[in-house]
């Protein structure tokens, strides 16, 4: 029979600890990636959606708030930026070949950035958003820091921007693959820098469980396009709401 005693006083002593939060991550990600390989590594089964979907019935369930779960969580969060600045690994090992590339990279750098920020802000104005709730769509293509902090400087809303930048990337990294399929793109290459424009860190992750040559392209997508989005979002935005008021 199993001890619920000493579970039951585990619990107790589990929940009044910030490790709880940082508990209920690790054991939804692990359940999430056992899920992931038993349906074959489907890009429907993305594992960082199937973790928040359980986080989130869990915080529901006991009634637990995000403030308390993201007092534990925040230890995850903090690896956020290390993981990031780790891209440059696979980086450096694909830097003959990203020079060689350097011109139509630096073409579909621009062309991405641009149509990620002029289409969202084109299609929430276009429906009738408003214009704090279209700064809020603008930068959603970029990396969390990044969007969240020319959110606040346009006068958008920055929780919600993070949302929306995890609802972009899982939608990224699910239907990628089937887009270029459709467009009979196989380099990887060329998946990977697409991957990480659109579907920035969720979108790069990814990326790296196909090979290593499409995770390093589309961990410098990320990086670029985050950077292009901070330069170009806080006057393209308010420019694509002038033209179309």
């Amino acid at each position: 029979m199993p001890d619920l005693a000493g579970f039951s006083q585990f619990w107790v002593y589990l929940s009044a600890s910030p490790l709880l939060g940082l508990t209920m991550t690790l054991c939804a990600y692990l359940a999430a990636q056992r899920v992931f390989a038993w349906c074959g590594g489907s890009p429907l089964a993305n594992p960082v959606a199937i973790a928040i979907g359980l986080i989130a019935l869990v915080l529901w369930v006991s009634g637990m708030s995000y403030g308390r779960y993201f007092a534990g969580a925040q230890f995850v969060h903090f690896l956020l930026g290390p993981a990031t600045v780790a891209l440059a690994v696979p980086l450096v090992r694909q830097l003959p070949r990203l020079r060689r590339s350097f011109l139509p990279l630096a073409c579909a750098l621009l062309a991405g950035c641009v149509t990620a920020i002029v289409s969202a802000v084109t299609i929430a104005v276009v429906l009738g958003a408003t214009p704090e709730l279209a700064a809020t769509l603008g930068p959603k293509s970029a990396t969390s820091p990044i969007a969240m902090a020319v959110s606040e400087r346009l006068g958008g809303i920055p929780a919600l921007t993070a949302a929306l930048v995890a609802g972009t990337g899982i939608f990224g990294a699910i239907v990628a693959r089937y887009v270029f399929d459709l467009l009979g793109v196989g380099s990887h290459a060329a998946r990977g820098f697409a991957l990480g424009l659109a579907a920035h860190g969720v979108g790069t992750a990814r990326a790296f469980q196909v090979s290593a040559e499409m995770g390093a392209f589309a961990g410098l997508a990320m990086g670029l396009n985050g950077a292009m989005t901070a330069l170009l979002a806080p006057w393209l935005v308010p420019l694509v709401m002038g033209w179309l008021a």
